[in-house]
């Protein structure tokens, strides 16, 4: 795929990223009604926020914009996604599949909805029987990071008796921030003694730790997310 820039007159994407040049869509295998399944996933935890429909048309409206079109085969017509809710998905990449019959959007979702029932998902049920999503629903399944945020912030919420995190939070910043101390400085022994799975494991270590810090603060991992995905691609620091 290539890797140019940009169409003229289309939204900055994240520093680091390109959408590819609209002649990529030559590579793409339609199905016999022009269409191909589009896969969105926000662009910081790699959640699947939702799936829906392409033609041509819908990718280079989407190209051109910098925000996600699909096609609609209910209406049977261009649908740019969030223009009546608001809900609005910014294009952050766009990649296809090795059968190049499938496309991966990269987004980032005005208002972290992108159900039409208000979910931020619609990837929300597990159970046997369908429920009707809401702000309420269950989270899409996201990178193991976020998860553990999602979990740390839940303890945090909801506590557990017996629980570590708990304890952590019990006993206010002054008991965290002495953990992450302990855990950086075993992190830092584990590098200079060069053992790989040693290392892994204190960085996980420090890595629950800030987490739990983050939530005693009030800070979402998502945040953080955020930010090292800005630098991505800022000039080098002299």
């Amino acid at each position: 795929m290539s890797s140019s820039q940009p169409p003229s007159g289309a939204p900055e994407v994240a520093r680091g990223a390109a959408l590819p040049d609209p002649a990529f869509i030559a590579s793409l295998r339609f199905n016999a009604a022009g269409l191909l399944p589009a896969v969105a996933q926000d662009w910081l935890d790699g959640a699947v926020l939702m799936v829906a429909w392409m033609n041509r048309e819908a990718i280079e409206r989407s190209l051109a914009s910098g925000e996600v079109h699909y096609w609609s085969r209910s209406r049977q017509e261009l649908w740019h996604k969030g223009a009546t809710s608001g809900h609005t998905q910014r294009l952050r990449g766009l990649r296809y599949d090795c059968d190049a019959d499938v496309v991966l959007l990269t987004v980032e979702q005005a208002g972290e909805v992108a159900c039409h029932t208000g979910a931020r998902s619609c990837f929300y049920d597990a159970g046997p029987l369908p429920s009707g999503g809401g702000a309420e629903a269950a989270a899409p399944p996201a990178d193991v990071c976020s998860e553990l945020a999602r979990l740390i912030e839940h303890r945090r919420d909801h506590p557990e008796p017996g629980s570590y995190t708990n304890k952590l939070f019990e006993g206010g910043a002054n008991r965290i921030l002495k953990k992450i101390g302990e855990e950086g400085a075993e992190f830092v022994m584990a590098c200079k003694d060069n053992h790989p799975e040693e290392i892994a494991a204190e960085a996980a270590d420090l890595i629950f730790h800030l987490q739990v810090a983050l939530a005693h603060q009030g800070v979402s991992w998502r945040q953080v997310l955020a930010v090292l995905a800005q630098r991505r691609g800022a000039p080098r620091r002299e």
